[in-house]
């Protein structure tokens, strides 16, 4: 008979009972390895399997995690702060060696300077002193890498009289000069300014003041703008202030309404020292009129003066 007609056998080719295999045993999977093999596979589309806390990432572990959560979190901190203090030197530096920023808080620098305005000094013109850094540490006496303004700069300087008010006036005696109002007419060293009326029409203050804009020149050649009241003032006429070395006079282009150096130190500014300069004013960099307010949001778009802006002193 052929093989296809025999009738099949299902006992004839089945496998041996794995009991009575004494070789099958030896290949049998222990219980761990058994267990291993059943253990869920961690991939992309499920939570991995944390049944064995020695094989689960440490994130994965409840008391080691969190430890390593809060290292983690204080070294994130710790960046944060390096990267401020950073920040904080970085600014010092530029603060105290570069430029600093001011803000005109009166009327004595009109027509040049409104009140208002956001003005940028530049600190290495005239060198460093101690009042070149914040709070005017009692470092060092006089100035280092220092230089001599030009008459006619705009200055920032530090009140002779408390060392401590930031002041901004126009350098008009050098050491060695004599500088006297004859007048209502500025003298250097006994020769006069020219002065060439530039308004068009008349404009008076709050007070019913004729207010007079002119180009000042003074004798070296250096010319700007003035306002002034007109004649009979109580600064229109002076002695003779002679400027000693190492000092500076300063007045305000805003002739009858500045409080400087013809007004006696212990009353205004007087002779200004070398070491009380901060820097040369050098551009308004930005401008809003008054009753704009840092806590009224509102005001600085309704206040703002843009045709200031990006302004180039003289």
């Amino acid at each position: 008979m052929s093989d296809e007609h025999k009738p099949h056998d299902e006992n004839r080719h089945a496998p041996a009972p794995a009991h009575d295999d004494p070789a099958a045993g030896a290949d049998r999977p222990t219980g761990d390895e058994a267990a291993a093999e059943r253990r869920p596979v961690w991939n992309d589309s499920r939570d991995a399997p944390f049944e064995d806390v020695d094989a689960t990432p440490v994130y994965g572990r409840g008391g080691k995690g969190r430890k390593t959560e809060k290292k983690s979190g204080g070294s994130e901190s710790w960046e944060i702060v390096k990267t401020i203090v950073f920040a904080l030197l970085i600014a010092l530096v530029l603060r105290v060696l570069l430029f600093q920023p001011f803000t005109i808080p009166s009327a004595s620098m009109e027509p040049n300077l409104y009140e208002g305005d956001y003005i940028v000094v530049s600190k290495w013109t005239y060198g460093y002193s101690k009042h070149s850094i914040p709070f005017s540490p009692p470092l060092f006496e006089g100035r280092i890498f220092g230089s001599q303004p030009e008459r006619g700069d705009i200055v920032v300087f530090k009140l002779p009289r408390d060392n401590r008010t930031d002041y901004i006036k126009r350098v008009i005696g050098l050491p060695g000069d004599r500088v006297q109002m004859i007048g209502n007419v500025l003298h250097i060293n006994g020769e006069p300014a020219r002065d060439v009326v530039l308004t068009g029409e008349d404009v008076t203050n709050m007070y019913g003041d004729l207010i007079v804009t002119a180009r000042e020149t003074l004798p070296d050649g250096r010319s700007f703008r003035i306002q002034d009241y007109g004649p009979g003032r109580d600064l229109d006429d002076t002695p003779v202030f002679e400027v000693p070395a190492g000092h500076y006079f300063m007045m305000g282009d805003n002739r009858d309404n500045s409080v400087d150096s013809r007004v006696d130190q212990s009353m205004g500014v007087g002779l200004v020292p070398a070491e009380n300069l901060i820097g040369k004013a050098e551009i308004i960099l930005f401008s809003w009129e008054p009753g704009a307010s840092l806590w009224n949001p509102v005001s600085w778009f309704t206040k703002v003066n843009p045709g200031r802006f990006f302004t180039v002193l003289d």
